[in-house]
């Protein structure tokens, strides 16, 4: 059955629904089949299972028996996003935890490049570069999630994030235990000709000499203790929050210091301290100082994406599923983002996010009460009227 089966009427096609799962339509064209592993047919399609979780972040369901209670219960998500002939939840827990992952890996890169492609470039970030802030976030885990073992007292995952500053978009991501190691998964979050911006837990001299090989930029705050070997002093303005600008050598000489010049800038922001290190040569100090303070835009993300999307209310206990969920949440996020720039110029909030639920369920009342009781017909969601619309 199609993703987009199953809809009242065409004239859906005009409606909200249509408006904020069109970029699906892209994204599933080149999706992997996903098929069973053994004779008997899929009960949840990887359709079926993308349109489920979509639901559940967006709905903000307090866990996955609330979602499959809802799938039964309710006329609209019964109608358009359960399964046809509904779901057990056996089979529900099975496949979230088993099956999935390269189609849904698969759907989140192409709507990131798709939200990329549409939302544009902030225009106050033009002189700083392609900024990506790195951070992660612990997961409290289930006594029965052994592989999220963090501490003896406290069992917890970490997911790993990319974001993209100038476009308020997640980028890349990845899933550890609660011990990952940070400044390995920095790596695989940023680009070459990208700036990661990163906060002191990245701190690494060797990373500094390796990334300036690799053409990955880093703007990464650093403690006051840390030795400074000053090759050259740059001048720095009196009337600046900015006290101090030098390329240095970071680290103790025949010991742990960096092989590659890098420079150092401390300012000072309501009495607190920074010091940054960073291989942007061709910045002023007070942008590298600017661009350190838009770090702070990936812990917004965090904080939003936990209380709003209900990401962090768990549905799966493995790996494997713990990841599906993740990536069903930045896939939800990506949708609501280019919803909210294609139809209000804005970036994702929580308002736009209540209207957009609202105009979907009053819209869908209004085709039932005109339909009345009798079963509908099942008519496919044609998303060329909109697309050219």
């Amino acid at each position: 059955m199609s993703l987009f089966s199953l809809i009242h009427c065409a004239q859906l096609n005009e409606y909200t629904i249509a408006r904020l799962l069109y970029p699906f339509k892209s994204a599933l064209e080149q999706c992997p089949v996903l098929t069973a592993k053994g004779n008997r047919p899929l009960q949840m399609t990887f359709e079926d299972q993308l349109k489920c979780l979509t639901y559940f972040h967006l709905e903000e369901h307090s866990s996955g028996r609330h979602l499959l209670q809802v799938l039964k219960q309710e006329d609209f998500a019964a109608t358009h996003i359960a399964p046809p002939g509904g779901i057990e939840k056996s089979a529900f827990f099975e496949a979230i935890n088993s099956r999935g992952l390269e189609q849904m890996i698969h759907v989140y890169e192409n709507l990131q490049e798709q939200a990329s492609k549409t939302i544009p470039f902030a225009k106050e970030f033009s002189e700083l570069g392609d900024l990506i802030a790195v951070d992660g976030s612990l997961i409290t885990a289930t006594m029965s999630m052994v592989w999220a073992d963090y501490r003896k007292s406290s069992n917890k995952a970490k997911v790993h994030l990319g974001f993209d500053i100038g476009r308020s978009i997640p980028q890349k991501v990845s899933l550890t235990d609660g011990k990952g190691n940070e400044r390995i998964e920095a790596e695989r979050l940023v680009a070459p000709g990208q700036t990661g911006v990163y906060d002191r837990g990245y701190q690494c001299y060797k990373n500094f000499d390796n990334w300036q090989e690799q053409g990955r930029h880093f703007v990464c705050r650093i403690k006051a203790s840390s030795r400074k070997t000053v090759v050259r002093s740059c001048e720095v303005d009196p009337n600046s929050h900015v006290f101090y600008d030098a390329v240095v050598l970071l680290g103790t000489e025949n010991a742990n210091q960096t092989k590659k010049e890098l420079r150092v800038v401390g300012y000072k922001v309501e009495g607190v301290t920074y010091w940054v290190a960073t291989d942007r040569f061709d910045l002023k100090a007070e942008q590298v100082a600017e661009i350190y303070k838009l770090r702070w835009t990936i812990e917004t993300f965090f904080g939003w994406w936990k209380r709003h999307l209900k990401v962090y209310h768990l549905i799966a206990r493995s790996p494997y599923g713990l990841m599906i969920q993740i990536l069903s949440g930045l896939i939800t996020y990506l949708l609501l983002a280019i919803y909210c720039h294609e139809e209000h110029g804005e970036k994702v909030n929580i308002a736009r996010v209540r209207e957009l639920l609202c105009k979907i369920h009053n819209e869908a009342a209004d085709i039932a009460a005109i339909r009345g009781l009798d079963p509908p017909d099942i008519i496919d969601l044609d998303f060329g009227a909109y697309a050219t619309s």
